[in-house]
């Protein structure tokens, strides 16, 4: 794992096409961005683990919409 220190609004880039901004720092939360071509799914690893409970249908439509450009809250 790689740790770094970034200051609000310093990048990272992941690769030639990923690009991970620090937009806020508030107490113990930090907010980034995440530019990123729209075939790269960018998902949040408690909602990754919560769909492990979910149908296989309902996991197979929220990858449907984002491999058709649409970003969910997934």
């Amino acid at each position: 794992m790689l740790i770094l220190t970034r200051k609000i609004g310093e990048e990272i880039m992941i690769g030639d096409n990923i690009r991970v901004t620090v937009v806020d720092i508030d107490r113990n939360k930090i907010r980034i961005g995440i530019l990123a071509p729209r075939h790269i799914p960018i998902l949040r690893t408690e909602l990754l683990d919560d769909t492990r409970d979910e149908p296989d249908h309902e996991i197979a439509a929220e990858l449907e919409a984002l491999k058709n450009g649409k970003r969910s809250a997934f």
